[in-house]
């Protein structure tokens, strides 16, 4: 019996330890889910189409023998689970952190000590235990699909793999949703935003799984294009997803707690293993167009991510400021935000200007073009920052005002510039200075060389003048964000 006991006694321990940290939130979104009615019947709608599907697929092997169904069923089956997993079970995880924002109920769950992190790890979580029923449901005939031949078994798990990545990232997106508008009018539009965005994702969802199946998972092998995307898709969805977590733990944590580490931290782990990937992905080909394609496409991102960043609030709080330094740029306030955004653009720049130097070996050649990428977007990432902060109103310098601002210049920039170049030097086919601060014909001339930017000294004379135009503005904006900062403290 004291045997019996004693062995009893540690397993206990570890019960209540493992009890402790399993997030009780989980346990609670979990039953409140699987006991309303939306579970139930989209629950029993899924399983009715996928027998419906089953019994015509054994209708069609009667009548048409052994000609291959595999995939055609597959896709019919992978589109009842992803009407759930792409849409029904994010939009499920947004309502529920949007409802306890309206009904304030939220500050019931901070007392419960659990803190902004936990919870929405827990209401994460919730969405993919009830997303992992679902597929256990689906599963079998999914499996089904496989033996009517036409899909081999590789593909299917990489569908399978692809589409867990894309319905946590769309949950995700869908949490970090419900914290981004405070009033009523800005979360009609956050919920009419959100219904587009998991419309698109339904659709991208099927039309990658269509696209998969169609390849095949040994096509899907030998084509370096196909293989980069699908490698590049999966990082991007995890990394984001991370990225876009820490944004939400930060927006629904208190002003008093340093909320900018956990966000600014993401980002600098997500840009810095970006470029070991693209090194070792650039390794294997030495393609100069791969470089070029990445360094467009991580400087859009990093200019958004940017400007969410230079974007933060003025200043901060009083409790955080004795440990602040010139270098602690993962801390709270715009000022810090914006000067790691502009290191961050400089930082990919210069590793994917030297993967193009690598490519060519010559440092004329696509060269300017990755220089350019930057200046561009310092250029019109600081214009809206300089010219908000101008006012001196605390309305026209918020977060949401500049943020318009930015792409209104944004737009501005596409349109101005061209149209005066044409309207003033017409008969010149040649790109003029002022054509060139369209940062789209600007970054195609730098990339096609086009005359007079196909001569080296020209394109770098006039790439030094954008440089110039846009160290200025990153100067003033860094001036006027730290002369708001001090008008905050002091007040």
């Amino acid at each position: 019996m004291s045997a019996t006991a004693s062995v009893e006694a540690p397993r206990a321990w570890w019960l209540a330890r493992w009890a402790e940290r399993l997030n009780p939130l989980v346990v609670k979104e979990v039953r409140q889910g699987l006991r309303s009615r939306v579970f139930w019947l989209s629950f029993g709608l899924m399983l009715l189409a996928c027998f419906i599907l089953s019994l015509a697929a054994y209708v069609a092997t009667i009548e048409e023998g052994l000609k291959p169904q595999g995939r055609t069923f597959f896709l019919a089956f992978f589109f009842c689970l992803g009407m759930v997993h792409f849409f029904l079970l994010p939009y499920g995880a947004y309502r529920s952190l949007a409802r306890e924002r309206e009904d304030e109920t939220w500050v019931l769950l901070l007392l419960t000590g659990l803190g902004p992190r936990r919870i929405l790890r827990g209401k994460v979580a919730s969405s993919l235990v009830q997303g992992g029923l679902y597929a256990s449901a689906v599963g079998p005939f999914l499996l089904f699909s496989y033996y009517l031949n036409g899909i081999d078994l590789p593909t299917l798990l990489l569908v399978l793999l692809l589409g867990a990545c894309w319905f946590l990232f769309l949950t995700v997106v869908a949490v970090c949703t419900a914290t981004l508008a405070e009033g009523r009018m800005g979360r009609g539009l956050a919920h009419l935003a959100l219904l587009g965005v998991l419309g698109l994702g339904l659709i991208y969802g099927q039309v990658s799984a269509y696209f998969l199946c169609e390849q095949g998972f040994r096509s899907l092998l030998a084509s370096d294009d196909a293989l980069a995307f699908i490698l590049s898709a999966l990082w991007l969805m995890i990394t984001c997803a991370w990225l876009l977590f820490e944004t939400a733990a930060a927006r629904l944590s208190l002003p008093t707690e340093n909320y900018s580490w956990g966000p600014r931290r993401a980002l600098v782990v997500q840009t810095v293993l970006s470029v070991l990937v693209v090194l070792l992905g650039w390794w294997d080909s030495s393609s100069q167009r791969m470089a070029f394609e990445v360094s467009v496409l991580g400087c859009v991102l990093l200019t958004l991510c940017g400007l969410v960043l230079a974007t933060d609030v003025d200043g901060q709080a009083r409790s955080l400021r004795a440990a602040t330094r010139p270098w602690s740029l993962l801390r709270p306030g715009a000022l810090r935000g914006f000067r790691l955004a502009v290191l961050l653009l400089l930082f990919w720049t210069a590793a994917c200007g030297v993967l193009i130097v690598l490519s060519t070996r010559r440092s004329s050649v696509g060269l300017p073009a990755v220089v350019a990428l930057p200046l561009y977007a310092l250029l019109y990432l600081s214009l809206p920052l300089w010219v908000a902060r101008l006012s001196r109103s605390p309305v026209f310098s918020s977060p949401a005002v500049v943020r318009l601002l930015f792409f209104v210049i944004g737009g501005l920039g596409l349109l101005v510039p061209s149209l005066v170049s044409f309207l003033l030097w017409r008969e010149e086919e040649s790109p003029t200075f002022l054509s060139l601060l369209n940062p789209f014909l600007g970054l195609i001339s730098f990339a096609n060389g086009e005359p007079p930017l196909d001569e080296p000294a020209l394109a770098w004379r006039l790439l030094g003048c954008v440089g110039l135009l846009a160290a200025l503005s990153v100067f003033l904006a860094d001036r006027s964000l730290a002369a708001r900062e001090r008008e905050v403290h002091a007040a």
